[in-house]
């Protein structure tokens, strides 16, 4: 798997899934870390023309840096659901074909602490490259979980005890009504179509976000930020000892 950029590159070097680096002929900045950090972790470096890195990188944008990488290590969900550090919260992607919307999302599950991501082999992203650099070095952090069926991914999360919420433009319920200080997997669908007809029925709960202005949905990321952050703030007031009274 190919990655690029000084971010995610420096974070699969700090995973150790780095198997050899590519630099441009022309140094400095930011690439010293880089470059001290594979030293650091015994990683070969090469020195190659920038149209390589061009080549590599597909034309995105490598900061001078193109990294081979192993691939991630395979997580099932009973995985994702008995490594979790406390109450489970996961998050379930159900055919996110953007690249930079998979990587923000990884992006900010990371930052929310999130236990895992499920998604889909197939109808997906590839972790590489444009979702690699979007999501700033989170995808050699994240555990995801690769299922064939969405739809039984959720039953299997229902049979461990996780309660699974669906984002929905129609839902009738606001997100920020759901309990999520119980275990839960916040369920995304894809760009334009969301969650298809099967998974929704699948879900315990379905919620929205509500829209203020002229246009009527978020981006997924975006609403994938703004759910699994009023996940983060139910469970610090818990923790915190104050009252939540939530209806399930």
């Amino acid at each position: 798997m190919i990655i690029y950029g000084i971010n995610p590159v420096l974070e699969a070097l700090r995973a150790g899934r780095v198997k050899e680096l590519r630099v441009g002929e022309r140094g400095g900045g930011r690439l010293t870390e880089v470059l001290a950090l594979a030293r650091e972790h015994d990683v070969s470096v090469r020195r190659v023309p920038v149209e390589a890195l061009e080549h590599d990188s597909q034309r995105g944008v490598h900061q001078g840096v193109v990294a081979d990488v192993e691939d991630a290590q395979s997580y099932s969900i009973e995985d994702l659901v008995r490594g979790a550090a406390g109450t489970p919260l996961l998050v379930v992607l159900d055919g996110i074909e953007d690249p930079h919307n998979l990587g923000a999302i990884l992006r900010t599950a990371d930052a929310a602490g999130v236990d895992g991501v499920v998604r889909q082999t197939r109808r997906s992203a590839a972790l590489a490259g444009a979702a690699a650099k979007a999501s700033a070095g989170a995808v050699a952090h994240v555990r995801i979980a690769e299922v064939v069926n969405i739809a039984r991914a959720l039953d299997e999360l229902k049979e461990a005890g996780i309660w699974t919420v669906g984002l929905a433009a129609d839902a009738g319920t606001c997100y920020d009504a759901i309990d999520f200080t119980v275990p839960s997997a916040i369920v995304l669908g894809g760009e334009g179509p969301g969650l298809r007809r099967l998974v929704r029925e699948r879900c315990d709960f379905l919620a929205t976000i509500p829209m203020r202005g002229h246009v009527n949905s978020l981006n997924v990321s975006v609403a994938a930020g703004v759910t699994l952050f009023e996940a983060v703030r139910q469970r610090n007031v818990k923790a915190s000892g104050s009252a939540m009274p939530r209806v399930r």
